[in-house]
């Protein structure tokens, strides 16, 4: 079999098991494939955690990698596998953990990235890669996999199920008749991930939304000790009562959190991909990362992009002639995020009717 397919594949199989922002990032390739070729077949190999938000997506057959059970966590994804066979294999995951899986999934063409971004040796487990063109978003690299297939147009729908309990969730924690700000402040703690904004602001913020344009905050966020103290300084610090939600939502909750939001502010972490995913406006927050590679995709336009100046002045680089991807690691970097462009930014989606911001 040669790429591009002359005719749509009887079966494919997607490996990408982790994170959370990566994993919406993948959806619309998924609704594409369904959108073009819907006699395809689809089994997903994914992540436990990642499964519980988008493991009951319509029409794809999901096959969950524990990795908390260590190596047994490969001889279940063997068996799992032993009896199904595929046309392709689309490896959008360099990772070795995904590259060891992918030995498991019988396909004759299993497809990876190409060699700039074929990292941990991922093109020793491929025999086929996509178009080198890595200075782009982590979503249009994905849907390089779908163009080396064939498949030029996309459809960007997201579509996640989110179940009546979720939806009553919000309904007991959320008053029904205020605009909602969600700011997920924190991002996964990580050794020198310097991605979080500083409570002061976070609560400067806050207090503003509140005051100017009459908004319900909620902090979201996961249960770990840091992010919890993390919310409870913020709700100390803000002049305005907010509703805490840190610790409290599984991630379908949480879909329908960002969901009920007039809109997100978020750094750089999978919640603000969620919010993508939920059709509502995101306010990133970039400094040590550049937005144009992991920024909320349908928000670029609302991102405080802090990146560029982050990168002259830690690293004496441009953006145009650094390493795409390069990360600013610099415990004050956040900080170079003026407090004043943030507020422009909330300004500029409250002025605009719920309409135009969808």
């Amino acid at each position: 079999m040669k790429l591009p397919f002359q005719h749509p594949p009887s079966s494919l199989c997607i490996l990408r098991l982790s994170a959370i922002g990566d994993i919406t990032h993948a959806v619309p390739v998924v609704r594409t494939l369904q959108h073009f070729w819907p006699q395809t077949r689809i089994t997903w190999i994914i992540g436990k955690l990642e499964a519980t938000l988008v493991g009951d997506l319509p029409g794809v057959d999901f096959v969950v990698f524990d990795k908390s059970l260590g190596w047994r966590a490969f001889t279940r994804l063997r068996e799992d596998l032993r009896d199904k066979r595929f046309d392709i294999l689309l490896n959008m995951q360099v990772a070795f953990r995904a590259s060891i899986a992918s030995l498991f999934v019988k396909a004759p063409i299993k497809l990876g990235f190409d060699k700039d971004r074929a990292r941990d040796n991922q093109g020793l487990f491929t025999n086929a890669s996509i178009a080198p063109n890595p200075r782009k978003h982590v979503l249009d690299g994905f849907f390089d996999f779908l163009e080396a297939l064939g498949l030029k147009e996309r459809v960007m729908e997201w579509n996640i199920p989110i179940p009546e309990a979720s939806h009553q969730f919000v309904a007991e924690h959320i008053p029904p008749e205020d605009p909602v700000l969600v700011i997920n402040p924190c991002t996964s703690n990580r050794s020198r991930n310097w991605r979080n904004w500083s409570v002061d602001n976070y609560a400067a913020l806050a207090s503003y939304a509140h005051e100017q344009h009459g908004m319900t905050v909620v902090l979201t966020g996961g249960p770990n000790e840091m992010e919890q103290q993390y919310a409870a300084s913020i709700a100390s610090a803000c002049k305005h009562p907010l509703i805490n939600l840190v610790g409290k939502t599984r991630l379908k909750d949480l879909l329908a959190v960002l969901q009920r939001a007039r809109v997100v502010l978020s750094p750089d972490t999978g919640p603000a991909h969620m919010g993508t995913a939920a059709g509502t406006r995101v306010i990133g927050l970039y400094a040590s990362s550049n937005p144009y590679r992991t920024g909320p995709y349908q928000s670029l336009d609302i991102v405080v992009n802090q990146y560029p100046e982050a990168l002259e002045r830690a690293h004496n680089l441009r953006v145009e002639t650094a390493r795409w991807g390069k990360r600013v690691r610099d415990p004050q970097v956040m900080d170079w995020i003026p407090p004043e462009q943030v507020k422009a930014r909330l300004d500029e989606v409250m002025a605009q009717t719920p309409s135009d911001c969808s």
